[in-house]
């Protein structure tokens, strides 16, 4: 499970433990730290995939809200964190371009940056495999930053319309700020066909 030419697994620098403390202080200090989590549950969907889940930082909080949840990450010293953390959830050591869980979710949600710590020149095959795991109407829900040499909005939108999946929604942050064209991050949600509008 591992691949060089990724850029996530070429630079990470520390294991899953040391990724979640800096989360972990901030909580303990009484800060909201489930930006990602709230955010997803502003729509109501019941069941979702972290996609490139990490630690499971986001998919433990949905699990923790009642949500069906299940991970997926390429890092298997990431995984490990959330398999300790939270072993009653599935998580899958597998590449987002290639995994096959067998069924489908209301939402995937791709938190942390994923898009841009891709493997370069998967992302079209990584959104249409991701959209294969949504049912009719299901959101696809992707946070990433934005500038030179990164993944751009509108070739995101170009791979996303491509997998089947339609902008219904862009916001600046986590918490909902308005996007305003130029800015450096962006969460875009996207639907799939053949659901409710």
């Amino acid at each position: 499970m591992t691949n060089p030419a990724n850029p996530w697994l070429a630079t990470r620098s520390r294991d899953g433990d040391s990724y979640d403390a800096p989360y972990e202080r901030r909580a303990a200090a009484g800060e909201d730290v489930h930006g990602e989590a709230n955010f997803v549950s502003h729509y109501g969907v019941r069941s979702v995939l972290d996609a490139g889940c990490g630690t499971g930082r986001v998919g433990r909080e949905l699990a923790r809200r009642g949500l069906d949840v299940a991970g997926v990450d390429l890092d298997p010293a990431m995984l490990a964190t959330a398999i300790r953390k939270s072993p009653g959830i599935p998580w899958h050591n597998e590449d987002l371009e290639t995994v096959d869980l067998g069924r489908t979710f209301e939402a995937v949600v791709m938190a942390g940056n994923v898009m841009i710590f891709l493997t370069p020149g998967s992302e079209g095959a990584v959104l249409a495999n991701m959209a294969s795991h949504l049912g009719p109407g299901g959101l696809l829900v992707a946070g990433f930053q934005l500038g030179p040499g990164k993944l751009s909005l509108a070739r995101y939108d170009t791979l996303a319309a491509a997998a089947g999946l339609v902008l219904a929604e862009r916001f600046a942050t986590w918490d909902r700020d308005p996007w305003v064209e130029g800015g450096g991050y962006a969460v875009s949600v996207h639907r799939k066909a053949g659901g409710p509008t």
